[in-house]
């Protein structure tokens, strides 16, 4: 038995977002302007009456969540799994003070070749497969008429998902970044597995009308 439908929410804007730095597992919370986001979504999504409502423990997600929280009731449950990738000692660092410091390494990055973050954090790899594991077994977590709620972050759930959806890592670069309170929308396949409905979305679903059949 599955969920009926994931919905993988990013979090509100923080300082660090306006600032360029790499945030990673550091602890930054929501600014003023990350908060009313995570008020105007939550407002959108109660709308689908979500059933259960994941959440990294990072407070960031937990305090996007928590406006969800108030708005439906549900309880969050928190799960480690869901953090954002670990950069370690990149942490703070803007784009450009890595590229200053770390040349090579931030060249593969953005190249997109395998790097592990910092001294001892996570390649994009790791963070795919942690997340996408979460994902599994979140899905399993309600019935076909449920609607599950995840709040977390940026690079871990796009490339979590895509881990998930069985996308090669070659192709992970044609899904584009989620905005920070966006989110991706998951349907299941009438096959086993999942689809993408929508991808860093900010309004609610569209029944789909055209000469595409849906499955």
């Amino acid at each position: 038995m599955s969920a009926g439908r994931l919905i993988i929410w990013r979090h509100g804007r923080t300082a660090w977002n306006l600032q360029d730095k790499i945030q990673g597992q550091a602890d930054i919370p929501l600014d003023e302007v990350g908060i009313a986001q995570a008020r105007a979504a939550a407002s959108r999504l109660a709308a689908l009456a979500p059933t259960r409502l994941f959440s990294s423990d990072l407070q960031r997600a937990a305090a996007t969540a928590g406006e969800l929280a108030v708005l439906t009731g549900l309880t969050i449950e928190y799960d480690k799994a869901l953090r954002e990738i670990d950069v370690d000692d990149w942490a703070g660092l803007t784009q450009a003070e890595l590229a200053a410091q770390h040349p090579e390494a931030a060249a593969r990055v953005k190249s997109g070749q395998p790097q592990r973050r910092g001294t001892a954090g996570e390649t994009t790899e790791e963070v795919a497969t942690r997340f996408a594991a979460a994902l599994t077994h979140i899905s399993t977590q309600g019935a076909p008429e449920d609607t599950i709620v995840i709040a977390t972050h940026g690079m871990a759930a796009r490339v979590g998902i895509c881990t998930f959806l069985g996308i090669p890592a070659p192709h992970w670069p044609s899904f584009g970044g989620l905005s920070n309170c966006n989110w991706v929308s998951l349907l299941p396949n009438r096959t086993p597995g999942w689809r993408i409905e929508e991808w860093n979305a900010g309004s609610l679903p569209e029944p789909v009308m055209s000469d595409d059949p849906q499955p």
